[in-house]
């Protein structure tokens, strides 16, 4: 497995593959990778004959007095990781391979980013749709895999793909957790041993509200009332708690056929996000 830094080499190296018509597979990461990540390198090396892995902290995407400097990198561990699970390359710029010059050209998908993680983080999701924007271009994959962790990211990028036409098709993975339900996340190493135990709350949140629903509860207003106590703990405050629909991203005053439950919550200085999708017409629907 090879590590490059530049777009000219790894365009290079998966020529061959192109010209061979096999499937390119690409997993988009910022790196700090866990098993989250891993079940998405996973997933396309059983479906791709060539797996490229990109890892990039993306400046563009992080607001002011967010965590971009300090934001986990370990490039040499990832590495390992990747090359256990068979990946064949990963392409790892630094910032300035990826803009080498003042970023004119944006892409920003309307609407969609507006609410849930958008409210607090405006101009995030144009980082993050013009650095995936980059990265289909640059690889050219048939696929590229995501996590339903990042609900929002991933319906916004599915709508870039549809609007713009491109090549590739946007292949989702379910959300991997630690046993007590704590979602995988690479922020998570920033956590004490006393706010790690707070975080499952976010997840304990999810499973209040589905349960409620299993019960015949369908009001999005009482719904949001007692998730909220789970977050009633010293040094979690809430971001949001939203119920919507899991296309289009709108609120939803009560529970339709299918909703996204998302939470947003910091524990201690650390953001945290999770979801669940319900569906009525399967409320087993696995979180």
């Amino acid at each position: 497995m090879d590590i490059v830094n530049t777009v000219a080499e790894v365009r290079q190296k998966i020529k061959a593959a192109r010209f061979a018509a096999k499937f390119i597979g690409l997993v988009p990461t910022m790196g700090a990778l866990h098993a989250g990540h891993g079940s998405l390198i996973t997933r396309a090396v059983t479906e791709c004959d060539t797996v490229v892995v990109s890892i990039f902290v993306n400046p563009t995407q992080f607001g002011p007095g967010e965590d971009l400097d300090r934001y986990p990198r370990t490039l040499e561990t990832d590495a390992k990781y990747c090359e256990k699970l068979g990946a064949s390359l990963i392409f790892a710029p630094s910032p300035e391979a990826m803009y080498p010059q003042p970023q004119l050209a944006w892409v920003d998908v309307e609407t969609l980013p507006e609410g849930l993680c958008g409210a607090s983080r405006p101009g995030h999701f144009r980082g993050v749709t013009t650095v995936c924007a980059k990265l289909f271009n640059i690889v050219q994959p048939d696929f590229a895999y995501f996590g339903q962790k990042d609900a929002q990211q991933a319906v916004l990028i599915q709508r870039m793909v549809r609007d713009l036409n491109l090549p590739l098709e946007i292949r989702l993975c379910p959300i991997v957790r630690e046993k007590d339900g704590l979602a995988l996340s690479s922020r998570n190493r920033y956590l004490s041993q006393s706010e790690r135990k707070k975080a499952v709350c976010l997840f304990q949140s999810l499973q209040r509200c589905r349960q409620l629903v299993e019960g015949g509860q369908r009001d999005v207003s009482v719904l949001r009332k007692a998730m909220a106590e789970s977050f009633a703990l010293p040094e979690v405050s809430i971001e949001y708690i939203e119920i919507v629909d899991p296309e289009t991203l709108q609120e939803q005053s009560e529970i339709q056929d299918r909703s996204l439950v998302a939470v947003a919550a910091r524990v201690g200085a650390t953001r945290l996000i999770d979801n669940i999708e319900i569906d009525l017409s399967n409320l087993q629907e696995k979180v």
